[in-house]
């Protein structure tokens, strides 16, 4: 008991100081929600990664996909290292940074609101961010409870409460500076504490051929395959396919992921970033999933709902119940970097969004950059405790409608922005209708399918993830075609070339163009 509560204080402890250290990056706006653009390869590759992979991967994701498909499972881990990482670095990372520099855009809303010459763009993207995604941070907390109530035999109401003032003390103080150090530091404790975590459950199981020959004698229900939880595509390929959709190229219009990009200090940073993002996603999201995959090993010990259905929730923390103090304490701080390090970043997106997209010339005209700051801080004490107390009403009452809402989340998000951000990256014949479109099909079809699930009625796609899948490609499809008949923002695509990733290439002509600028201007005054 001693080695885990040390390791919880010592992990609080470092989080806090850093977000003491970081003060002094957050004398402005940039400063405070993107570092001054100023983030070295590693802390941009971790911060992406643990942005990425919350607790709900690795307690909710890999307890629930494992025990329905099995080491296959695992698939969804190389979508999302190999797709929702280094596709993503490569693809979006370049265009991304030269593009909202060029812009001076900070946040998604106002990307969409300079990149196509609308201020109902950007005000309807930021009320999108702030319907869907203060919801999903609740979900963040998913996980804590029987983790923390195995360990410590703690009530979930003081976990929640005291991950709430932790992450709100370093992120107010550090902004993002101090979220991307931390990080940094939580990522370290990730990969070394799942490695640890796959090795200790694999031996309590007799090794890993014991552990498939067991796993391969167990039978899934309504399929005549033999061994299916341990086959190459699992029991159900379909359903598998929308998970590595949905959890993989998800993140290209997740604005709490993208705004990594905006970040980043320098063209070749980008390059070195992917490599080191996509090793920390094969690690951490393929190892929790090739976790899981073992959950059914378990069946006679995990919880149960009255209906018969597993408790996914359970799944991992039986798994972890046997092992010793030691690695229990890591398997807690690791959860802990999880859920701090997603949470931060979503309610500093959030915060961020609200103050510069929404409030600022909306509602407060002219708003000075230190009320911006002031605004900034405010809102994410807010919205951290919006988070706390959905997670703890969700938690302590029947009303399942916020949990829907939280599954739903990422596919109204993606299947709204996915489209209009990438097109608008690489196209100049990009249309404002088209963005329109996109975020309609995005949000409609996720409202229209969770009211009809909600209401008792016969949702249009059974599953929210494959319904979510659904949204992001037609978002990819729609952008386009609808471009083709509807006139386009005029807007000058110019692609970073390898010159212009260097650094001292691309500060000259930002200063050429600002010279032209400048010689325009005075021309005309003349």
């Amino acid at each position: 008991m001693i080695a885990k509560i040390l390791l919880v204080i010592a992990f609080v402890a470092v989080a806090v100081a850093v977000g003491i250290y970081c003060r002094r990056h957050t004398g402005t706006v940039d400063g405070f929600i993107l570092g001054g653009r100023n983030v070295g390869p590693w802390m941009s590759a971790f911060a992406y990664g643990t942005s990425y992979f919350s607790a709900v991967v690795f307690v909710g994701y890999a307890g629930q996909f494992g025990f329905k498909y099995g080491i296959s499972a695992t698939w969804a881990g190389i979508g999302n290292a190999i797709i929702g990482s280094l596709l993503a670095w490569w693809v979006l990372g370049p265009r991304t940074r030269e593009m909202t520099h060029r812009l001076q855009a900070s946040t998604m809303p106002e990307f969409f609101g300079k990149r196509y010459n609308s201020r109902a763009l950007r005000i309807a993207a930021a009320a999108i961010i702030f319907v869907f995604l203060i919801p999903y941070t609740a979900s963040v907390y998913n996980g804590l409870s029987r983790l923390f109530g195995m360990a410590f035999a703690l009530p979930y109401d003081v976990c929640v409460i005291g991950m709430a003032v932790v992450t709100c003390i370093y992120v107010v103080l550090g902004g993002y500076m101090a979220t991307v150090m931390n990080d940094f530091i939580q990522g370290i404790v990730m990969l070394l504490g799942i490695i640890a975590v796959i090795v200790a459950v694999i031996l309590n199981n007799g090794g890993f051929s014991e552990a498939i020959i067991s796993l391969s004698q167990i039978p899934a229900e309504g399929s005549a395959m033999q061994g299916p939880f341990v086959s190459f595509f699992g029991p159900d390929l379909f359903n598998l396919l929308g998970v590595v959709i949905l959890t993989s190229l998800g993140t290209w219009g997740l604005p709490q992921m993208v705004q990594k990009f905006y970040a980043i200090k320098t063209g070749p940073a980008i390059k070195q970033g992917a490599i080191i993002s996509t090793i920390f996603a094969f690690v951490v999201a393929g190892g929790s999933y090739f976790l899981g995959g073992f959950g059914r090993l378990y069946e006679g010990q995990i919880e149960y709902a009255a209906n018969g259905t597993p408790i996914y929730d359970s799944i991992i923390p039986t798994m972890l119940s046997t092992l010793p103090d030691v690695l229990i304490g890591l398997v807690i701080v690791l959860v802990l970097s999880a859920s701090m390090s997603t949470l931060s970043s979503l309610v500093l997106t959030s915060s961020s969004t609200l103050t510069i997209d929404f409030i600022n010339g909306n509602i407060i005209k002219n708003m000075s950059e230190k009320k911006q700051l002031v605004w900034m801080r405010g809102l994410l004490v807010v919205f951290i405790a919006i988070s706390a107390l959905i997670a703890l009403f969700q938690y302590h009452s029947s009303v399942v409608f916020i949990a829907q809402l939280m599954g739903y989340s990422w596919g109204a998000l993606a299947g709204s922005f996915l489209g209009p951000f990438l097109w608008g990256l690489y196209s100049g014949r990009i249309s404002k209708a088209s963005v329109w479109c996109s975020f309609a099909v995005g949000v409609g079809l996720t409202a229209v399918n969770m009211g009809l699930a909600l209401s008792g009625g016969v949702p249009l796609i059974a599953s929210p993830i494959n319904c979510g899948a659904l949204c992001m490609i037609i978002s990819l499809v729609i952008v386009p075609v609808v471009s083709l008949f509807t006139p386009a923002v005029p807007f000058q695509i110019k692609p970073p070339t390898t010159e212009g990733a260097i650094d001292r290439e691309y500060d000259r002509e930002l200063a050429q163009e600002e010279l032209e600028s400048a010689t325009a201007s005075a021309a005309a005054d003349a």
